[in-house]
């Protein structure tokens, strides 16, 4: 048995070579990787001497040979192919070990040039896995560092691979030469090439939106169904996850996620996420129905609780701290299908363990920083539509204080400002048109989702009356500018005394005259969070 060692990555690959050899493997192996093995006193052959010639144009030629591929290629089932190699001197290669330059790891680097891009893609390692996967029935293919232990463990019981192993080995090689590809692809049709300035040291400019966009996502499981029981769903990730991001949380205990309970924890666990302070987030059908802050988690739920009973009924509860004792018996009196929090007590898991249908789930909040990455959210969002797909850079705007712009007479109080920022972070995460009212930290009426401002305006008032919610002295953020004056007159109407919307109609001013003449006080935030 023979096997063929390439790789850029070197962790853990002596001693994958030194089993290998322990176990009567001879090795074949090229450049760096040669060397390092016979420094390690392991008997190598280097491929030059397989293929009778040397390594050139930089590496860029080693293994693209016939005594490679053919010893891949080569079916042992078939007396003819087994001839040629005989016929010619080649050597049947039985197990194959490769990972390839870093492509995706080099242009993620601040001022990649495209030399230094360029001379990162692989030719020889591609080419052989692909080879080696082809003929999966006679060659392992292994790619990634996590598979050393199951082929080990296949050849030391049993001498050999496994067709299980091998074919699992050969889907997964194929999945990484997309994804390589892909790479490759997104990075280059993204460029802005100049010819005049092309050198060793040029960086290119590079286009958010590249001229071929290549998903690569890894399915995480089935679900049992979609949006509707007659619709097929799964969930899938990025091949690299955001730390802090929904699909790197862990469910402790309860029934399968849903499609719907998927999306809506999304829904709840970005919004939730986006306050520093302790913060409770219930969402109903893709919709915050409650949001607040307290001094603790118990005391955030508790006031988010209060903005929509009825609602809260069956909804998504997430939290931005771990859940403790005293949240867990608030919260457990409740139907509450998914909860999610960055860890929960000991005393808080005996609570909700005889809830066997409760859906517990922890995520680590992400460390927080100034890309998308850092702070667990997508850079970009997309949506399908007939044949097509809408790529957009994600929402992530986050408004601060010195951005709002007074335009009445009337001056917001601080804590006017306060709960203006609070019931902003809100709207952002309503489906438009959205209205919400809010104070102390806590929402009291949420509008979403109606074809008028006007309705949800009124809606959020109705809800707030049904709460036995007094709506005097509240703030409002309304998700887009209000086209003419009576959406803001109905939200002065049920109490509010200050208002945020972006601003930019045709009849702002008419709108400011409203609210100077109604006596309340507006400002402009300059951005607006359509959520459709």
């Amino acid at each position: 048995m023979k096997a063929l060692i390439s790789v850029s990555d070197k962790t853990g690959i002596v001693e994958l070579a030194q089993q290998l050899h322990a176990l009567g493997v001879g090795l074949i192996s090229t450049g760096g990787t040669a060397k390092l093995l016979a420094d390690q006193g392991l008997p190598v052959t280097e491929v030059a001497e397989v293929t009778g010639f040397p390594e050139m144009l930089d590496g860029r030629v080693k293994t693209l040979h016939p005594k490679v591929h053919g010893g891949l290629l080569a079916r042992r089932d078939m007396p003819g192919h087994m001839d040629a190699l005989r016929a010619h001197s080649i050597d049947a290669i039985d197990l194959l070990i490769v990972n390839l330059y870093p492509f995706e790891a080099t242009v993620a680097k601040p001022g990649c040039t495209l030399a230094d891009a360029i001379e990162n893609i692989d030719i020889g390692g591609p080419a052989m896995v692909r080879s080696a996967a082809k003929n999966w029935k006679d060659v392992g293919v292994v790619t990634d560092a996590s598979q050393y232990e199951a082929v080990i463990g296949e050849l030391k019981a049993g001498g050999k691979l496994s067709d299980t192993l091998r074919f699992a080995l050969s889907v997964a090689a194929f999945n990484r030469i997309a994804q390589y590809d892909g790479a490759i692809s997104d990075y280059l049709s993204s460029v802005t090439f100049e010819e005049e300035k092309l050198a060793e040291s040029y960086v290119p400019e590079r286009n958010a939106f590249p001229g071929q966009s290549n998903g690569h996502f890894i399915k995480v499981q089935d679900l049992r169904y979609g949006e509707n029981s007659h619709q097929q769903a799964a969930l899938y990730r990025d091949l690299y996850p955001a730390p802090g991001s929904l699909v790197t949380g862990v469910q402790l205990q309860g029934k399968e996620l849903s499609y719907n309970n998927i999306a809506d924890a999304d829904a709840a666990w970005e919004c939730v996420k986006s306050f520093e302070a302790p913060a409770c987030v219930i969402v109903k059908h893709a919709n915050p129905c409650g949001v607040a802050l307290g001094k603790d988690v118990h005391e955030a739920y508790a006031k988010a609780f209060q903005t929509d009973p009825t609602s809260a009924f069956g909804g998504i509860i997430a939290f931005n701290r771990p859940v403790d004792k005293a949240a867990a018996e608030a919260v457990v009196k409740q139907f509450v299908e998914v909860l999610i929090a960055p860890d929960f007590t000991p005393e808080a898991l005996e609570i909700f363990k005889p809830k066997v249908n409760v859906r517990l789930m922890t995520i680590a909040l992400p460390a927080g920083g100034q890309t998308p990455w850092s702070q667990g959210r997508n850079a970009m969002d997309a949506k399908r539509v007939g044949s097509g797909l809408l790529l957009q850079s994600a929402d992530n705007h986050e408004l601060a204080l010195a951005d709002l712009k007074v335009v009445t007479v009337k001056q917001p109080t601080p804590d006017e400002l306060e709960d203006l920022l609070f019931a902003w972070k809100v709207a952002k995460f309503v489906k438009s048109n959205a209205i919400v009212f809010c104070k102390n930290g806590m929402t009291l009426g949420v509008g979403a989702g109606q074809m008028s401002r006007l309705d949800s305006a009124r809606i959020a008032s109705i809800k707030a009356e049904a709460a036995k919610l007094s709506l005097q002295g509240t703030v409002v953020a309304s998700d887009a500018f209000f086209p003419f004056r009576d959406g803001l007159d109905v939200v002065v109407d049920a109490g509010a005394t200050c208002v945020a919307q972006p601003g930019g109609s045709m009849r702002d001013q008419e709108v400011i005259d409203a609210a100077n003449e109604r006596g309340v006080a507006m400002v402009f935030t300059g951005v607006r969070h359509f959520r459709h």
